[in-house]
């Protein structure tokens, strides 16, 4: 099999040949691909293409699927932040119960470094060193200079929708020296906690603890982290006439273009990425031997939205990290079983 026809799933109309069956990385069937550290130098690339306060988009190419998924999944679950962990309802007269309302203020972002925090233990009392706390008091109530007929809630009454914006931060021990330039407060300022009419009120107190997305949700630092492999679409007949319209509105627009070559209209693949790989084309007979969609196995198509505590550039490298320490862990591991297997046989 030739290495290109190893590097690409083929996508045909009912199924999906070349998938990745084998138990071991870099093997296709009954042969194997050495892996030397020169070739995978030669290799690998990350390429990033689109960056933003909150996204990322970037290529990981010449590495197994494994590792690809090992990146999404530490994003997800393995890099820690600060996030509401416990709320001390004082009194709440609102149409929300306690514990639903406690379960929203815990997914609001909190924009907190959690590298100036120390782990808190389960039994370990919450210090300024390991716990965050906020406090929200709100009472809705009617506002005198609304207009009679008025009909708009948040003109006819005074707090009527309970914004994260109403989180204040109660700093405790030298915090306020500490984050001075850099006060604590939720990521985003508009995020709708409740509703509440004239007559209700919310009085609560809540800690921030440091946790990781595989223990809740909450602490994710990713709103989504995902990853799909890069289309190749091959021509393999050229397309031409009425033919190439057609096929151009196969694929989602900027995947195929027309151009003109000694007169005649031809289609020409210009960005494969923006397809979805729908196999829309392969329903046409007229295109049967003559496209080819395939991806490549080793071309992953990253895209990863911060919930805003993080950069995302800073997430990718935070999670590169913890991928190394895993790795170190495991050597030492293996280290250590090979070196007692070698002295039981020895005895």
């Amino acid at each position: 099999m030739a290495l290109e026809d190893r590097n690409r799933v083929v996508v045909l109309e009912d199924r999906v040949e070349n998938i990745s069956g084998a138990e071991f990385p870099l093997s296709f069937g009954d042969q194997d691909v050495p892996f030397t550290l020169k070739s995978f130098k030669n290799s690998f690339d990350i390429k990033i293409i689109r960056l933003t306060p909150t996204d990322i988009e970037f290529d990981l190419i010449g590495v197994d699927a494994s590792i690809a998924n090992a990146l999404r999944r530490i994003l997800i679950a393995e890099i820690p932040t600060m996030a509401i962990e416990k709320v001390y309802m004082i009194n709440n007269t609102g149409i929300i119960q306690d514990e639903v309302l406690a379960h929203r203020l815990g997914l609001i972002p909190i924009n907190a470094n959690p590298d100036d925090f120390l782990w808190k233990r389960v039994d370990e009392q919450p210090t300024d060193q390991n716990t965050i706390v906020f406090k929200m008091e709100v009472a809705c109530s009617q506002n005198r200079d609304a207009a009679p007929g008025e009909t708009d809630p948040k003109v006819k009454y005074i707090n009527s929708a309970v914004y994260s914006s109403q989180l204040v931060w109660d700093p405790r021990g030298d915090q306020e020296e500490r984050f001075a330039m850099n006060p604590i407060k939720p990521v985003h300022d508009d995020i709708l906690i409740t509703k509440l009419r004239p007559g209700h009120e919310i009085i609560c107190e809540l800690h921030c603890e440091k946790g990781v997305g595989k223990d809740h949700a909450k602490f994710s630092p990713v709103a989504t982290a995902s990853y799909r492999l890069l289309p190749d679409i091959q021509i393999l007949e050229d397309i031409t006439g009425e033919d190439a319209e057609l096929f151009r509105n196969c694929f989602p627009p900027g995947v195929v273009e027309i151009v003109k070559e000694k007169g005649v209209k031809k289609a020409k693949v210009v960005n494969p990425r923006k397809d979805t790989v729908s196999r829309e084309v392969l329903r046409h007979k007229q295109f049967e031997g003559k496209v080819r969609l395939t991806r490549v196995r080793d071309h992953f198509i990253f895209n990863v939205e911060s919930t805003g505590i993080i950069a995302p550039e800073k997430l990718i490298s935070q999670a590169i990290d913890v991928l190394i320490e895993k790795c170190d862990i495991a050597k030492a591991a293996l280290v250590q079983a090979t070196k007692g297997s070698s002295e039981e046989d020895e005895e």
